[in-house]
């Protein structure tokens, strides 16, 4: 399986849920580099659009989220990982990224 990052500028989207609850914790960009060292580490890592450069989610919290499984949809350019955290997802200090109920 070959990702498609020619889509959007060298970016994937990676939706991040929890391999236990199926909660979605967070969304973020992968570029190349960030799949490889994900593949790698068995860590999520991201391509930050707005520090213009990798990061490993947990590298400052050690709230990491570790890979459990990785699935790809059906064109090749969106990926699903199912993670288990190491602590809150969010830099807010809550479980997910996802906590703000718009009314």
């Amino acid at each position: 399986m070959k990702l498609n990052f020619k889509k959007m500028n060298g970016l994937i989207p990676a939706i991040v849920q929890d391999f236990k609850t199926n909660e979605v914790l967070m969304f973020g960009f992968m570029n190349e580099e960030a799949w490889e060292r994900t593949k790698k580490l068995g860590k999520v890592t991201f391509w930050s659009r707005t520090r213009n450069k990798l990061w490993t989610k947990g590298e400052t919290s050690g709230n990491f989220l570790i890979v459990k499984n990785i699935y790809l949809d059906c064109d090749d350019d969106t990926l699903l990982i199912k993670a288990e955290p190491k602590g809150p997802t969010c830099h807010t200090k809550n479980k997910t990224c996802f906590f703000k109920e718009i009314k």
